[in-house]
């Protein structure tokens, strides 16, 4: 997804509320994974994703680019509260993100690493930005649909 759109008080805020119903394993790619499936489908659905993050094909999966950020950043810190805001996320960003947790919360490493390189991971060279137009089409969403959602987003970035 394109940089302009990322939303980062709502990447927190979906950081924190899949880090809440994750189950015991909170790393990072647990939610990296968690979180490209509820950006997938909320841009399959709505248009637009829930944090608006880029997303780059790394060894393991689908990493959001900023959200990488923040977590380097942060590291070692304890800045972030306990528990999401959830007045920062729209009921359709809850709805996709509980989707994904439910989808991925059972999930080992590995099952999750399997799961996450689907087409628009495999058609991305490493370490570089996963098309958007791509996780549409992952989302199974038709031409037409994609094209018009990709320059909806360019436009909105553009704003």
């Amino acid at each position: 997804m394109d940089n302009s759109n990322f939303n980062k008080q709502a990447a927190i805020e979906a950081v924190l509320y899949v880090a809440e119903r994750i189950g015991e394993r909170k790393d990072m790619h647990k939610i990296f994974v968690v979180l490209y499936f509820a950006d997938r489908e909320h841009l399959s659905r709505y248009g637009r994703g829930v944090t608006g993050d880029t997303y780059i094909a790394m060894e393991f999966g689908p990493v959001p680019s900023h959200i990488d950020d923040l977590f380097k950043a942060v590291r070692g810190d304890s800045f972030f509260p306990d528990r999401a805001d959830t007045d920062k996320l729209s009921e359709t960003d809850i709805e996709c993100l509980d989707h994904a947790i439910a989808m991925c919360k059972d999930k080992s490493f590995d099952e999750l690493t399997e799961m996450s390189h689907d087409m628009a991971w495999s058609n991305t060279r490493r370490d570089r930005e996963i098309s958007v137009k791509d996780i549409m089409r992952e989302a199974g969403e038709s031409e037409e649909y994609v094209e018009y959602v990709a320059g909806m987003l360019r436009l909105s970035a553009a704003i």
